[in-house]
């Protein structure tokens, strides 16, 4: 899953693009009760993973032959926009039936009124069977309103072979990242670390690391202008400041999974979507056993690292709802779970699927399990996914020498209060 924030620009051009991917017209339900009709899907998976997950979803028309899947893939930065501009225009609006959704829209998605409520249908199967924290951002106000489908949180991906010639070992904080990182650039001419500074979501890990966190949701507090944010904002300043990261403000996730493959740095906060891409680097396609992951290196105070991943929605306009509860209940099914991880080496929301012998034996899933089972759960709350807007913006403030610290941490949380209104 690329992890980003979706942009909001372009509104107009997008919902254009939108109308031609409408949701089937028909009601589902042939005559003789099978489900019948079209079924859009909007993925929003990567470069690395669209190929795997169109093949899945065409796979539906296998079980059920009088279904046909329209397979639309949507960038995800465009996605979240999109998809409103869409659904804002109802059922002639070219929303898909069924959306892959980030685990930070579900909540947004739903306060406006752009899903279906799944409780009693056929999407949610099995629903004991899914870990409780990937259910508990499907969760709004009381109704579920989409399926797990893929879970995640971050990791640190390191080059073995050139920490192995620094003759450093795998950093648990960042103070040992610092401290390793003259030798890895003296001995391999890489530097140590690519820190993300354009998106928000890979802000997080150092703030949790300085005991901080977003929001106090139970309080209605904001937090994250407190003590411990400044020190996460001065600590990926000094990480690019003393040349122990580089880091770019315009695409971060392309332009440092490159780096990564091509060895130009050792080590970077990545999650397990990325799996697939980092090893078509040369720097791991001869030799996947090159590609190390550990957990994210601890700040001053602590380890941690957000929850995130992937759920599966129904569009509230569809006019086609039975058949699309049951492609949702198809692409979040164990089956399909089993797939992805063998295949793509993402990480299942379901507890049997983990149980099964190709998922056990996985080396990524069995780093990442025990990191998702730790990983600190967001604030899933109407506006959590437009909270990250103004971290980003303080961040590049920061990071190009524009802000203090401080400063950022302040006009951070003065904009979380003008955003959350009931929040002291």
């Amino acid at each position: 899953m690329r992890r980003g924030i979706g942009a909001t620009a372009l509104v107009a051009a997008l919902a254009l693009a939108a109308t031609a991917c409408g949701g089937g017209e028909d009601d589902g339900q042939g005559s003789d009760g099978e489900i019948s009709g079209t079924v859009t899907y909007w993925d929003t998976s990567n470069d690395a993973e669209k190929g795997t997950y169109q093949k899945i979803a065409e796979g539906f028309e296998k079980k059920h032959p009088k279904v046909k899947v329209k397979y639309v893939h949507v960038n995800f930065g465009d996605a979240n926009a999109k998809f409103k501009n869409a659904a804002g225009g109802g059922a002639k609006g070219g929303a898909p039936d069924v959306m892959r959704t980030e685990v930070a829209w579900v909540a947004d998605f739903a306060n406006l009124g752009y899903l279906a409520p799944l409780d009693g249908t056929a999407a949610l199967d099995k629903e004991s069977d899914y870990l409780k924290t990937a259910a508990g951002s499907t969760r709004f106000q009381g109704k579920t309103y989409a399926a797990p489908q893929v879970t995640d949180t971050l990791g640190l991906f390191y080059n073995k072979r050139l920490l192995k010639k620094a003759g450093v070992p795998v950093p648990k904080s960042l103070k040992e990242l610092k401290a390793a990182a003259k030798k890895i650039s003296s001995a391999t001419d890489a530097t140590a670390l690519y820190l993300r500074g354009d998106d928000p979501y890979w802000f997080l890990p150092y703030l949790y690391g300085e005991g901080g966190d977003l929001l106090d949701t139970k309080n209605k507090k904001v937090t994250v202008d407190s003590a411990a944010s400044a020190r996460a904002f001065a600590t990926m300043k000094d990480l690019v400041d003393s040349k122990a990261a580089i880091t770019d403000s315009s695409d971060g996730q392309e332009n440092g999974l490159k780096a990564f493959q091509k060895g130009e740095v050792a080590m970077i906060v990545d999650g397990p979507w990325d799996i697939a891409g980092a090893l078509q680097g040369s720097e791991f396609k001869d030799d996947k056993d090159n590609l190390g992951v550990a957990a994210v290196p601890a700040g001053s105070k602590s380890q941690g690292s957000p929850q995130g991943g992937w759920n599966l929605s129904v569009f509230a306009g569809s006019k086609n709802l039975d058949a699309s509860y049951e492609f949702v209940k198809y692409m979040s099914s164990a089956e399909v779970q089993k797939k992805t991880t063998e295949e793509i080496s993402l990480l299942p929301t379901r507890e049997s699927v983990y149980e099964m012998p190709s998922v056990r034996k996985n080396n990524m899933v069995e780093f990442f399990k025990p990191a998702v089972d730790k990983a600190v759960q967001r604030p899933w709350i109407a506006e959590g996914n437009s909270l990250f807007e103004p971290i980003r913006v303080q961040l590049d403030a920061v990071l190009a020498g524009n802000a203090s610290p401080q400063q950022a941490a302040d006009k951070t949380g003065k904009s979380f209060r003008k955003l959350l209104k009931d929040y002291k």
